[in-house]
Formats: C-alpha cells, structure tokens, sequence
C-alpha cells in the first residue's frame, strides 16, 4: 500500500513538472494576462486531454483513481513527452505501456558504429526491415554486404534473391524459413511504414520461396543460437546472437562468432 501511495505521489510530482514547463504558445493557445504560476493551467491541461477539472485535479493530488491507457496518451501529447517520458508516466500510472510504432528509416549512431568495428567477430546492425546500415570487415568477408550497393543491402532481399549468400548459408532450406518466421515479428511492429511492404511485395514478384514461406504466417522465436556456414567448401558452425544497441531506432547488432572448438578455415 505504501508503494502505490508513492507511486501517485511520483505521478502527481512527474504531471506537475511537465504542466509547468510549458507555456500556451506551446500547445496553441493564447498567452492572456500575466500567470501567477508558470506554465500550463490545470484547466488548460484537462480540456485539450478531454478531461474534467476535477478528474485532472485529483489525478494531480496524487488521489487514488484508475486511468485509461486512451486517457494517458492523450496525457502524453498534451504534455509533449518523448517516448522514455511516455514510458515513465504509464509506469508511474500503473499501466502497461502500448506498443510503440516501430520507425524504419533511421541513421546508426557513430559510437554504435565505432563499437562494431572494433569488435573482432563478424557483426552488422539491422533495422526493424532488415536494412544492413552498417558492417564490418569480418562480416563483409563472410556476407559480401559491401558488394552491394545501399539500397539493395538488405538481409531479408539478399537471404531470397542472392546467390552468394544462400550458398553461404549451409542449410539454407531450413534456415530461410526460420529467419523469414524472425523478420515477421519485426514486421508486426513496422505495418504502418510503407517501405516494409514495399520489400515484402517486390520480394513476392521475384522469389516464389519467399512468397509461399510468407504466406505460412509461421513466427518462431528470435534468430539466436548456431547457425551453419558454409566457408571455403567446408560447413562451419557459428553462434550467433542479436543484441539490442538503440531501443528508441529498433537497432540490433547482430554479431557472429565461430563455435568454441572449432578450427578457423583462414577467413
């Protein structure tokens, strides 16, 4: 009990501080005489969220009522937060946050960049549509990503319609699939960004593989574990694991690393 009273007091302080840091301007409406108090009024806050004055008001004291998910988003676009600001609130709310929409295009940071190139194993990052936006030599020497130019270095497209990698990938029948029932996920979290269903449709046009294993709707967990590659002729075991480097771009590094035990092949 003495954790939820906290909570709303947390609640009442975090909704407070975020009133008083913006000015009318900031939400379209008229500056009017001069304020006693800085930033938004109580009033002001609770007609453009669609509220009553005494709902908010008690929200604001710290009072124990319920609040709608509906109600906490409109809460999060009157008060301009950002998405780790909308997080905080529905935390302190004691609701669980909806899922974000997931951004596609996005432009990896340098220390993300800097930190994969000095990794001593193949690494590269990917965005929720499978866009390699970067890569290093390691991962360069085992995928070919530079032979490609940008807009077509994508792994999902390269994984259907380039021969170099579906040699590379050893059993490529069963490991296709399986990364393709991967990309649905991100898919799912992307559906209102054009760009991904313009991949999954040109991709339906020029691989038939694609499109029957697409139309199986199979989701399997994520693309983590050993995957077989085949090097020089010879099968070579790797691990391979996906770490999330950007929460807020839906950037991962994906890093590959030869199977303890295994002799290198000299690549």
């Amino acid at each position: 009990m003495r954790t939820l009273e906290r909570t709303r007091t947390d609640l009442a302080a975090f909704l407070r501080a975020h009133r008083e840091r913006l000015s009318p301007a900031d939400v379209g409406l008229p500056s009017g005489n001069r304020r006693r108090t800085p930033g938004l009024r109580r009033e002001e806050v609770a007609a453009l969220a669609g509220v009553g004055l005494t709902w908010y008001t008690w929200l604001e004291q710290g009072r124990d009522i319920g609040v709608s998910a509906a109600f906490l988003d409109s809460l999060t676009r009157v008060l301009k937060l950002d998405a780790a600001e909308r997080r905080h609130l529905f935390l302190l709310a004691h609701e669980r946050p909806p899922a974000e929409p997931g951004k596609t295009w996005c432009v990896l940071p340098p220390l993300v960049r800097r930190l994969m190139h000095d990794l001593p194993h193949p690494a590269f990052v990917l965005n929720l549509r499978w866009d390699v936006l970067g890569f290093n030599a390691c991962a360069d020497r085992l995928f070919a990503f530079g032979s490609h130019g940008p807009e077509r270095r994508n792994l999902l497209w390269l994984l259907f319609t380039d021969p170099v990698l579906r040699e590379r990938v050893h059993d490529w029948d069963e490991q296709a699939p399986a990364m393709l029932s991967s990309f649905r996920r991100d898919f799912a979290r992307a559906t209102q960004e054009a760009d991904i269903h313009a991949l999954v449709d040109e991709l339906e046009r020029v691989s038939p593989e694609f499109k029957a294993g697409w139309r199986r709707h199979e989701v399997h967990a994520p693309c983590n574990g050993v995957r077989t590659l085949t090097i020089d002729g010879k099968a070579e075991p790797f691990e391979h694991t996906t770490l999330t480097v950007d929460e807020d771009r839906h950037l991962r590094l994906v890093v590959y690393a030869r199977l303890l035990g295994e002799p290198a092949s000299g690549r």
